[in-house]
């Protein structure tokens, strides 16, 4: 309501009261859409563990390609490269969509240079699988990796980079569900891997053979 309410005063008087009065509107209307990107993101938070769907024989390939399509204006601005060779596995898809989405989506934005290049791949370890996202952005410092999955905790600003700082949150939470763990390596200016794992005991049904 609020949010609606502020463009409509954007609209209706934006150019007829002083440069003060318009700036002070473009203030409240970017407030008022950063407060409902917060509450919608809160509201995906909180519904990775309470609505996620129960595990069925999921492609992770398939799942890939959905994540790969929600992202592909993102891709195609940064003329990014995405490889990938992924297994079969009992699992709630949508929300590996998510994550996996969630990924690919910073490794993209978080790119130098170079356009983006991004791998994702899997090996069994024991009890689980453990999978990898590798890319060749900027790179954090070591410092920073406790922040990196607390929810809205951002290490750039929202001019240099948008979003509000719970994508890793919630791919940590998902992770968690399927009893695994997820982590970083990363350095400066050399990019980052960040590693997730799925417990097989949770879901983990075999590997894709056509790939």
């Amino acid at each position: 309501m609020v949010v609606s309410y502020v463009q409509l005063i954007e609209r209706r008087y934006k150019g007829k009261l002083d440069k003060d009065a318009d700036e002070f509107i473009g203030y409240a209307v970017d407030g008022a859409n950063r407060m409902r990107g917060l509450i919608d993101d809160l509201l995906t938070y909180s519904r990775v563990g309470r609505l996620g769907k129960p595990f069925e024989l999921t492609n992770l390939e398939s799942t890939l390609d959905i994540a790969l399509l929600n992202l592909k204006a993102s891709i195609i601005e940064n003329k990014a490269v995405v490889t990938h060779k992924l297994p079969v596995v009992m699992a709630d898809g949508g929300q590996l969509v998510q994550l996996l989405q969630n990924l690919i989506g910073n490794a993209v934005k978080f790119h130098g240079k170079d356009p983006p290049r991004v791998h994702i791949s899997v090996k069994e370890n024991g009890s689980e699988y453990m999978f990898s996202v590798r890319d060749n952005g900027i790179g954090i410092a070591p410092e920073y990796f406790d922040r990196l999955f607390k929810i809205f905790q951002r290490l750039h600003t929202r001019e240099e980079y948008p979003g509000s700082g719970i994508g890793l949150a919630v791919c940590k939470r998902i992770v968690e569900r399927y009893g695994g763990r997820i982590w970083i390596e990363s350095e400066v200016g050399k990019g980052s891997t960040i590693y997730f794992t799925l417990n097989k005991q949770k879901g983990v049904n075999k590997k894709n053979e056509e790939n």
